[in-house]
Parts: structure tokens; C-alpha cells; sequence
């Protein structure tokens, strides 16, 4: 399988919304010695996309300046030392950048297959959420049955996907949503209670449940100190998304009092080495989840390349569930 010697992609004309991103054309990327080139079938649309759009993230050094963390598609070309895979294999991949194109690079430790019953296309909005959550919240922690899991946003791209892999792991599941529509469709993903916060205090009715074991927070801001409120001793916070901002005013002394840890990460700084780890991991106990249908896949809207402005603009305004993705048509 040979790569065009150009490629279409998604730049931006500078930093601001959604309008800043363009149709552009680029010389097609040559994989290193560790990596494969990988023909994008689709890619999904996160959050991080949202904020290196407006200037806010920017790539570690050596990744592409393009947007685009996750992918599914068909190995192109593989490079010199790569054992592990072949031209002509279906995969999905996490990249540093660069997934908003017709062709990416990406190393080989970070490529997984496409899950038994998934279909290629959806398989394009697995990595990001998957990567993030599993190494956020089960990745070398104890996972004890009817721990007490607090999702915040759970009809979103991490929020569904914690929602089915707490689910799976025999977590009880709460989550915050914002209708009765998102609440039904989180009910059928896993989750046990379902918290509408238009109309309810999540911390009420967490505290009335005993207190969440482990919260995942991507809102901020006033959360900050509801989440302390809603947590039961020994419980654990994890921080991974700021919507409603950083920067708050908040008493520490219940964290003391109850033990509590407050954590948080970005997954695109991470070494390879943890990325290739939670890869492993990701493919021996999560992905054969997916081939009994314990946990399903949650692609909402597809757009075609060329309207990554509109897919930003849905995700921004929020109105999808699940993932957002974006598919080249190479020429089709």
C-alpha cells in the first residue's frame, strides 16, 4: 500500500474558534524506525483539540503541529525495526498530534487492533478517552466491587467512556448530566444513578448514596470545592479538565480531615514507555469487553474532514453524546 505524496489536513490560520480551522495540504509524513504510517479511516474530536485550537496546549516537542489525538485506519507503511505489524492492518492508534489528516505516523507501541464487533470507522474515537481514563482511574489502583465511581459529564467522550468502564469493573456508577435525555442514554451505558445538575446538587444526593470512593472532574471551577463536599473518607479526586476554569478560592481542611487525594494529569505529556504500557493493558483487559458488548462504542456525528470547524462547533456547543469524528475521503 503506497501513500499519496500529499496529503490533505486541518491547520489552523491562528489561535481562536473554530473558524481558524482550514482545509490545507501537506507532503505525506515518512514513519521513523519506530513507527507506522497509518491511512485515517477517521478521527475523533476531544477535548485537548478544543484548547490547542485556542492556543492553550501546545505539542511536546517533536509532534506534529496538527490537531488530532486519536485514529482508526489501515497501516500504510511500517518502519525498519517495527515487528509487530503490517502493511495492510486495521488498526487504532493514540498520536501526539497530527490526526486530522489523510495519513499519520505514529509509534508502533501505540497502535492497537480494532476490537472484536467495532467497525473500523467508529474504532477512530476509542484511544484519547480510553488512554486517559483507564490510566487515570484503574491503571495500578485497587479495583474492589461497589466502589462508589462520581462521573461529572457523563454523556461526553470521557464522561461515557468512564460510565462503561466502571460499569464493567462493578463500580457504582453516579454521573452529572444536563436532560433527561442524556441521563437515559448514561442509564443505558452502566450508569447506576444519574444526576441532572440543572435541577439537583450532585453533592446531596452523592453524600445521601455514602460518599463517592473516586470522582473524575473535567468542569473546575466551582466543583472544585463541591467534589471535596461530595467525597467520603480516603476518597480520591482526579482532576483531568478545567472548563469552568482553575483558579479558585477553596477551604483545604476537609481534604486533611477526610485524607483525601487530589490528583490529576494530562495524558500527551506522558512518557511512550506509560503510553505503550497502558496500550498493553488496554488490549488484554478492556478490548475484549467490546467482543461480549459489555462496553460499546459512542460515535455520535461523523463529519468529513474539510468541516472540522463544524465538528469544534458541536463539541464546543454540546449537544452531542459520546464521540465526534472526522473522516477523510482521500480522494473518494
Amino acid at each position: 500500500m503506497s501513500a499519496k505524496t500529499n496529503m490533505q489536513v486541518i491547520e489552523m490560520t491562528a489561535p481562536g474558534g473554530p473558524e481558524v480551522l482550514t482545509l490545507g495540504e501537506r507532503p505525506c509524513p515518512t514513519p521513523s524506525e519506530h513507527e507506522v504510517l497509518i491511512k485515517v479511516t477517521a478521527a475523533g474530536v476531544n477535548g485537548p483539540d478544543m484548547v490547542q485550537r485556542r492556543g492553550h496546549y501546545p505539542p511536546p516537542k517533536g509532534a506534529s503541529d496538527l490537531l488530532g489525538l486519536e485514529v482508526s485506519g489501515v497501516i500504510a507503511a511500517t518502519g525498519s525495526r517495527v515487528t509487530t505489524w503490517r502493511e495492510g492492518d486495521q488498526v487504532t492508534a493514540l498520536t501526539n498530534g497530527g490526526g486530522y489528516a489523510e495519513y499519520v505516523a505514529v509509534l508502533a507501541d501505540h497502535v492497537l487492533p480494532i476490537p472484536e464487533g467495532v467497525s473500523l470507522e467508529d474504532a477512530g474515537g476509542l484511544p484519547e478517552t480510553f488512554f486517559t481514563v483507564w490510566s487515570n482511574i484503574f491503571h495500578q489502583m485497587p479495583r474492589e466491587k461497589g466502589t462508589r465511581f462520581l462521573v461529572h459529564g457523563g454523556a461526553g467522550g470521557i464522561g461515557s467512556t468512564a460510565i462503561q468502564l466502571g460499569a464493567a469493573m462493578g463500580y457504582e456508577v453516579l454521573t452529572t448530566v444536563g436532560s433527561q435525555e442524556e441521563a437515559d442514554w448514561c442509564a443505558s451505558l452502566g450508569a447506576h444513578h444519574t444526576i441532572n445538575f440543572r435541577n439537583d446538587d450532585f453533592v446531596e444526593i452523592t453524600r445521601a448514596a455514602g460518599g463517592a470512593d473516586i470522582i473524575l472532574d473535567i468542569i473546575g471551577g466551582d466543583y472544585l470545592a463541591r467534589n471535596i463536599k461530595a467525597a467520603r473518607a480516603d476518597g480520591r479526586i482526579v482532576q483531568i479538565a478545567f472548563n469552568h476554569g482553575s483558579k479558585v478560592e477553596i477551604d483545604l481542611m476537609p481534604v486533611m480531615l477526610k485524607r483525601l487525594t487530589f490528583t490529576g494529569s494530562t495524558l500527551r505529556s506522558r512518557p511512550d514507555d506509560f503510553k505503550a504500557a497502558i496500550a498493553k493493558e488496554l488490549h488484554q483487559q478492556v478490548w475484549p469487553f467490546f467482543a461480549d458488548g459489555t462496553i460499546t462504542t459512542t460515535t455520535h456525528t461523523v463529519f468529513p474532514l474539510g468541516e472540522a470547524a463544524a465538528a469544534h462547533q458541536m463539541m464546543e456547543a454540546a449537544t452531542h453524546r459520546g464521540k465526534i469524528l472526522l473522516v477523510p475521503d482521500h480522494g473518494n
